[in-house]
This record gives C-alpha cells, sequence and structure tokens, in this order.
C-alpha cells in the first residue's frame, strides 16, 4: 500500500523534539520563555487556582518532599475521564522521588509548570491532540486495552508522538502484561473433577466453548471458529456463531457474563476446553479469555498474542491454534483429548503444587508494583502516575543542574517511546488468506482501511507537531497531502 515501514521515523521531529527540551532547559525549570503576569503565571496562561495550593494530599507510597502544592510539578491527565482521584478535579501524589499534583483541569494545559499530559490510547484521536505541542512537556500514553481500539499506536509516528508509556508489551516503560493475571493463586484454583466433565460430555454438551458477542473484530476469530464447527462440536453461547441458549434468564444476561459470577463460572468450568480468540493479535496482548479458563481447569485453545508460551505456568497448559495447519487438524487433536482423559489431564499439571515452572512468570508477578483486586496494593493507574511524577522530578532537577551549571552539564535528553511498546501487525483473515475474500468483504473493507488510514493520521500529527501548527484544523489538510502522495507514489 505504499506505507512506510514501522521502522520508520521522521529525523525531522526527533531533532524538533530535543531542541524543545534543549529550549526548556536553558530557561530552568521555573523560567518560562514567554513574558509573565504579575503573579508568575504566562500572560496567555489561566492560573490555576486555588485548588491547586489546597489540593489534599494523597497517601502514595510517600516521601520527604517538603514543596508546598504550589511548586511541584504539573501532570494533566488529558482523558479526564480516567482520572484516578475522587471526589476533586486535583490531587497531591506523593511518590518515592519527589510529589507532584495531579488534574482533570484543562485549564491549566498551558502552565509552566504542567510538565506532563497523560493520554488514554483509546480516547487519543490524532485529529483533536492539543496543539502547538509545548516544549517543555511531555506526552505520556497508557493504554492497556485491545489494539483495536487505537491502531494510531501501532504505527511509529503514532507511538513516537509519546514519550513514556505503559501498554500491554512487556518492552513498554510500564509494562501492564499481566493486568488480566491476579497471582499464582488464580491459576492453582482446583479444576473441575474429570469425571464431572464426562458427565457433562453425555448430557449432550459439546467438549468446547466459545463465548463472544462482540463480532467482526480485527482478529476475525468467528471466520475460524466457524471452520472449526465443521469438525467438532463446539458450543456458542454469545451473540457470535450463536447456537445453544444458555440454562438460566440470568446467565443470558451479558452483565453477568462478563464478571465472574460464581453461578456463571460454575456453568463455563464444565466445558473441557475454551477457546480463546483475542479481538486483536498483539505480542503481549493477553487478556480473561486466556487466563479466566485455566483459573477454572479449562483448556484455553488460544489465538492472540503470538509470544503467549513466555508467560505460561509450564510447557504444557495450553493449545495454540497457530501450531496446526487447519481447523480440521485441530479438531482432531482436540477430539483425541477429549477421548484419552490421561492425556488431557497433563494440561492441568500446573495446578498441582510444584506445578508452575515459569521462573519469569513467576519473576515478573513478584517484581510487579500493583495489584489487580488487591487493596493492599496500588492499582496501576495510580502506579503510572507516580511513575511519570518520579520522571518528570528527576528532568525538573537535570534542567536546573543544566542551567546551574551554564552549559558544562548536558541538558537531559528527551526520552522517545519505540515501536516495540504497542507495534501491533497488520491484521490478518481469521481463516484463509486476504486474496481469498471477497471485494464486498466486511472485515476486509473496515479493518485493513482503518490500520493503514491511522498510520496516515500518526504522520499528519507528526508532521503538524515538526511544523509548530496550532490549528487542529489543518489536521485534514495534512491528511490530504498524505494522501496526494500515497497516490501519485502509486
Amino acid at each position: 500500500m505504499g506505507a512506510a515501514g514501522p521502522g520508520w521515523w521522521p529525523a525531522g521531529l526527533w531533532v524538533t523534539l530535543a531542541l524543545a527540551w534543549g529550549a526548556a532547559a536553558a530557561v530552568g525549570a521555573e523560567g518560562p520563555a514567554e513574558p509573565c503576569g504579575a503573579d508568575g503565571w504566562a500572560q496567555d496562561a489561566v492560573p490555576p487556582g486555588a485548588a491547586f495550593v489546597a489540593a489534599a494530599s494523597y497517601r502514595g507510597p510517600g516521601n520527604n518532599d517538603t514543596r508546598s502544592n504550589k511548586a511541584l510539578p504539573i501532570l494533566l491527565w488529558w482523558s479526564g475521564s480516567l482520572f484516578p482521584h475522587f471526589p476533586g478535579d486535583t490531587e497531591r501524589i506523593d511518590c518515592p522521588r519527589g510529589s507532584c499534583l495531579v488534574t482533570r483541569s484543562r485549564r491549566v494545559a498551558g502552565h509552566r509548570r504542567t510538565k506532563a499530559l497523560i493520554f488514554y490510547g483509546t480516547d487519543f484521536r490524532a485529529y483533536e491532540a492539543p496543539l502547538p505541542r509545548l516544549p517543555h512537556q511531555t506526552w505520556a500514553l497508557f493504554h492497556e486495552e485491545s489494539p483495536m481500539n487505537n491502531y494510531v499506536l501501532s504505527h511509529s509516528p503514532g507511538i513516537r508522538l509519546f514519550n513514556y508509556t505503559a501498554t500491554f508489551r512487556r518492552e513498554s516503560d510500564y509494562p501492564l502484561t499481566l493486568q488480566w493475571l491476579p497471582g499464582t493463586g488464580y491459576l492453582r484454583a482446583p479444576a473441575v473433577p474429570l469425571a464431572e466433565k464426562d458427565a457433562w460430555r453425555r448430557k449432550g454438551y459439546g467438549p468446547v466453548l466459545y463465548m463472544q458477542s462482540h463480532c467482526d473484530v480485527p482478529s476475525d476469530r468467528d471466520r475460524y471458529v466457524r471452520e472449526l464447527m465443521k469438525y467438532i462440536q463446539v458450543d456458542s453461547y454469545g451473540k457470535c456463531l450463536h447456537n445453544r441458549e444458555l440454562p438460566s434468564e440470568r446467565l443470558r444476561d451479558t452483565s453477568t457474563a462478563t464478571t465472574e459470577d460464581s453461578e456463571f463460572m460454575t456453568f463455563i468450568a464444565r466445558y473441557k476446553f475454551h477457546l480463546a480468540l483475542e479481538n486483536a493479535i498483539c505480542d503481549d496482548y493477553m487478556t480473561e479469555k486466556l487466563w479466566r479458563p485455566m483459573h477454572l481447569g479449562a483448556v484455553p485453545v488460544y489465538r492472540g498474542s503470538p509470544a503467549v508460551r513466555d508467560w505460561m505456568p509450564n510447557n504444557l497448559s495450553i493449545i495454540l491454534i497457530d501450531d496446526f495447519d487447519s481447523p480440521r487438524e485441530l479438531a482432531k487433536y482436540l477430539d483425541f483429548l477429549d477421548k484419552n482423559g490421561e492425556e488431557y489431564l497433563k494440561y492441568l499439571e500446573y495446578k498441582n503444587v510444584g506445578g508452575i515452572k515459569n521462573q519469569f512468570l513467576l519473576e515478573s508477578l513478584e517484581k510487579r508494583e500493583w495489584g489487580v483486586n488487591d487493596m493492599t496494593l496500588p492499582n496501576y493507574l495510580n502506579g503510572f502516575e507516580c511513575f511519570i511524577c518520579d520522571k518528570e522530578n528527576t528532568r525538573v532537577k537535570e534542567e536546573q543542574e543544566h542551567k546551574k551549571s551554564r552549559g558544562k552539564i548536558p541538558a537531559p535528553r528527551p526520552h522517545i517511546a519505540q515501536f516495540k511498546h504497542m507495534g501491533c501487525p497488520m491484521p490478518t483473515p481469521g481463516f484463509g488468506s486476504v486474496e481469498d475474500l471477497s471485494e464486498g468483504d466486511s472485515w476486509k473493507e473496515m479493518w485493513l482501511q482503518d490500520y493503514w488510514q491511522s498510520l496516515d493520521q500518526g504522520e499528519a500529527l507528526t508532521a503538524m507537531i515538526h511544523h509548530n501548527e496550532s490549528h487542529q484544523g489543518r489536521f485534514w489538510d495534512y491528511m490530504h497531502e498524505i494522501f496526494l502522495k500515497r497516490t501519485r507514489q502509486h
């Protein structure tokens, strides 16, 4: 399609950001480049107001920071709906390396003390980004959700708009890879006895469960499951490929099926296999579709993260769809396990004492500083806030040292997010090849177009920042120029 490869990055933007950060350092952490009003605020900026002086202290990890609120760096949640505090719009957080004020009040976006803007990936729109991008501010990305929510972030021009990231990729600055796994105890929960599962089968239930109501997704999972259904019984209770009803109206309630409701969990635990196909394919993108079957003692038949084996409790705990040449071959193997209990139970040995042998998994769970449904640990939103707060306090200190040394100490270099902080591949059909799809195929028209248009959007915003644009309305002019350029190339 004439798109630039994933490693492409316009050198101009790197230079622009580096020079911008250097300029900010040259005037010091507290000295704005523009003239200031009598009260020390930039003349074209709106003072934050009393809330920034009197914000209640957040009981975080704690520190010895004695600065008043009016002297602290400000972190602005640009995606205000995700602001992880209440009841007010502003809170003080006390992190290991210093304190910050965090807020969702956009009226401080242009203030000199507003050092970082935090964006939620699902809500980030290139055509709504705050412009011009100010030289003294970093951009931080929080995106734990599916890559399908915003493919702008899966291309280099999009992800490298940000300085720091918290994503599901292990390579991100603040990894959220195991966000759906509370701990090893969740994996060790006892399974339904095999005799009960076999009795379930004799009542006419299939060996394989499929429970999806979000159809037409980038992974194109329904296309694969539809083919698999030709060769083995798959009980599908959701809206996608629906062929069987749940036994009660309560269980048919979508809100019940999306929680760990005890009645619902008891019902689906009787199945030997759960089809666990993520809605998009990307390294380290693993959700409850993977971990919940393992908790229940069903065997996940999985497609999602190509690197999923790195995180498994042992070498035989899931079945990977892509290990089989076809749905027919997969069905043969599932049928074999269904009829051979001893072989089937080998996939559940990780539930035994000492059965979790993957040291990488154990160490990753041990090292993470946030918890899942654990009130004794911070959640990952507050954790990422402190991560950014610490980075900004460090940057402020380094800028001050650079200024005091009159250039003898180098200015801090900008940290730029890398392609591998998200870097999800182009969607491919769930079964067959793109060439096999008809011209009017809805998946083809939706997701391939979305993926490549997202590249153009990232390039357009990158160019606007490089040219110091301040009017968001020009975004579509840049998009049109990119479209014409691609047309000329072909």
